[in-house]
């Protein structure tokens, strides 16, 4: 057997280059995304009236009644994220726009190194005994630190686990997720489920799949919340939306 190379003090100089370059990309990129790329488009209410904010702990208190005189008529809550984290202002969320008359529902941020029982689980115990208006949904995205090592098969596995139980304990289920994830995951495999997909950049897209939901903004202004606020519409019209209501699946519907 021959003798073990080890590497020269050149080599380390260059991998060490390598990957400062490759932490320079990501960093470069993630900036671009956060602040050059758009977070919005523009949308015609009158053609879609049917408006409505999501939010989480991040967003702070806020006062529904006010988004309700805004015209927005439904509000998605975060209520869970993976195994064990719960939403520590779901309460609090539900609560407020239970009373200003906003139509509610809630939504699970999913972890792919969890599975579909645990990840149910944990969003079953938050919103029990929680009236809700619409599906449960599975927000389904590749970020950055979201199950980097998971495969797409698994991950599909995992979701599918956790919509059989949650199906199973009678609530209707909505998959979140952006283009991306509509073609690797929900195209082929989730397609018999409700949609409610995020674009900030295809506004035709509202006219060309299948979508019940689309989030077209990160950047919203909405009386009675601080800050920036997630928008979306529901595509369809006022008799649309209110026939899509009365055919929301619930426990003991």
């Amino acid at each position: 057997m021959g003798r073990r190379q080890v590497p020269t003090r050149p080599d380390y100089i260059k991998w060490l280059l390598l990957l400062g370059a490759a932490a320079l990309v990501v960093l470069l990129g993630g900036y671009a995304w956060r602040y050059l790329m758009p977070h919005s488009v523009n949308v015609d209410r009158y053609r879609y009236p049917i408006a409505g904010i999501d939010v989480s702990k991040h967003n702070g208190d806020i006062d529904y009644q006010q988004v309700r005189d805004d015209d927005y008529q439904f509000v998605f809550i975060k209520a869970s994220e993976g195994m064990t984290y719960k939403d520590d202002a779901f309460e609090r969320n539900y609560q407020g726009a239970r009373k200003a008359g906003l139509k509610v529902g809630a939504y699970h941020f999913f972890r792919k190194n969890r599975t579909g029982q645990e990840q149910a689980e944990n969003l079953l115990a938050v919103i029990k005994g929680k009236e809700l208006d619409l599906p449960l949904v599975i927000d389904l995205e590749d970020d950055w630190g979201n199950g980097v090592t998971v495969n797409r098969k698994m991950a599909i596995e995992r979701v599918m686990d956790m919509i059989e139980i949650l199906t199973g304990k009678g609530y209707q289920v909505m998959i979140y997720t952006n283009l991306d994830g509509y073609n690797k995951y929900y195209k082929d495999m989730l397609g018999d489920h409700d949609l409610w997909l995020c674009s900030f950049t295809r506004p035709d897209l509202l006219t060309s799949l299948p979508h019940c939901i689309q989030q077209f903004s990160h950047e919203g202004k909405v009386k009675g919340a601080k800050g920036k606020v997630d928008l979306n519409v529901y595509r369809g019209s006022r008799s649309d939306w209110e026939r899509y209501l009365a055919s929301v699946k619930k426990p003991n519907s």
